[in-house]
């Protein structure tokens, strides 16, 4: 098939999730077989951080104004069996307004912010999409799964909404036999719903274990928060770093946004690109957590800082492997960019062929 994908940016992951997500995703549609243009806003943000400025598994259009995206790529729109719109695409109701009236293929919106998106249309903020759009998109493709989903088709009207979970790259993130430098660490950029459960798990922790290391990456950080003298930071860590930081600590921290706790079901992209590096995960509680990985076998949950100060304190080696293993196999099996591809082509068979099972 042929595939036009509008998103926020694959070419630049600088401050942004996005790019790791489409690039696993466009990677293994590609291997598939399938053709790919990805078209992306050329803006000043993301110019000069361009990490991966010519990818080898889809086209690269980028466009400066909307009325260049129409004008240039008004065929593409018009020949493609699939066109996706990402979510914080700018003007992304004017953009998807376009592209549905354009499109003859199957269209549909992808949701890497569900949660996010969810409270901006209860506060009537349509950055990027609107209630009335909704409905119009063949297909509503969410990063948030459970219940959400049937909200999004009885309250705002999907004729199909449908859970597509962000995935990892194995080829990527594996296991490496390192030193490890860290008790613990985490990766994310700061943000203030976030931070009190950074200071929680990780910040108290560090303080009660002085002779360990800690560290936090991700940009953001106010200079002057009060870290524990032996938490070590790390302002930008690329993608191509990352599998290094995780395979360099014992164990790794997963905190969740304030609006994805309350959604449920959105497992972050971090998740699951330790776990396939084979590191024993602490995270958080948000429910459907348990229909990703198995407490205690597969993952551990902490709500305060003496739980994770019992993790470190009562958990062999031996079972801090096994964890970690556990969880690598579960991701693996479920959760690779393979595995969402063939969901994402199931999906729009679905919509062509709604009376037949795929």
């Amino acid at each position: 098939m042929k595939f036009v994908i509008i998103g926020l940016s694959v070419t630049s992951s600088w401050g942004n999730g996005h790019a790791t997500t489409y690039r696993a995703l466009l990677k293994e549609l590609n291997a598939m077989g399938h053709d790919i243009l990805f078209l992306e806003k050329d803006v000043p943000w993301y110019a000069p951080h361009r990490d991966m400025p010519n990818p080898d598994f889809c086209q690269i259009g980028l466009y400066k104004t909307n009325e260049e995206l129409k004008t240039s790529y008004k065929e593409e729109i018009e020949k493609a069996d699939v066109v996706i719109v990402g979510s914080y695409v700018q003007q992304g109701v004017e953009v998807g307004n376009w592209a549905i009236e354009t499109a003859t293929g199957v269209t549909a919106f992808y949701d890497i912010d569900t949660p996010v998106t969810l409270a901006k249309l209860e506060r009537k903020d349509y950055e990027y999409l609107d209630r009335d759009i909704i409905s119009k998109y063949d297909l509503y493709l969410s990063f948030s799964g459970g219940p959400i989903l049937r909200h999004l088709e009885e309250h705002y009207g999907s004729p199909m909404a449908r859970a597509l979970y962000c995935s990892v790259d194995p080829d990527l993130y594996y296991p490496e036999d390192r030193p490890e430098k860290w008790k613990m660490g985490y990766l994310g950029t700061y943000s203030d719903d976030r931070q009190p459960t950074v200071q929680e798990l990780l910040n108290k922790p560090a303080a009660q274990f002085p002779s360990e290391k800690f560290v936090v990456a991700g940009p953001q950080y106010p200079e002057d928060f009060p870290w524990s003298k032996n938490v070590e930071r790390i302002d930008h860590l690329p993608p191509a770093k990352h599998r290094d930081f995780y395979n360099s600590q014992e164990f790794t921290l997963n905190v969740t946004r304030d609006d994805m706790i309350k959604a449920g079901y959105s497992p972050s992209v971090r998740l699951f690109e330790a776990a396939a590096c084979g590191v024993p995960i602490i995270s958080d509680y948000w429910d459907g957590i348990h229909s990703i990985f198995k407490e205690e076998k597969e993952i551990l949950i902490a709500r305060s800082s003496k739980e994770v100060e019992k993790y470190f304190r009562s958990i062999s080696e031996e079972e801090r492997k096994q964890i970690g293993e556990k969880a690598r196999q579960k991701v693996l099996k479920s959760h690779t960019a393979q595995a969402r591809a063939k969901e994402l082509v199931n999906y729009v068979k679905e919509v062509l062929k709604p009376s037949e099972k795929v």
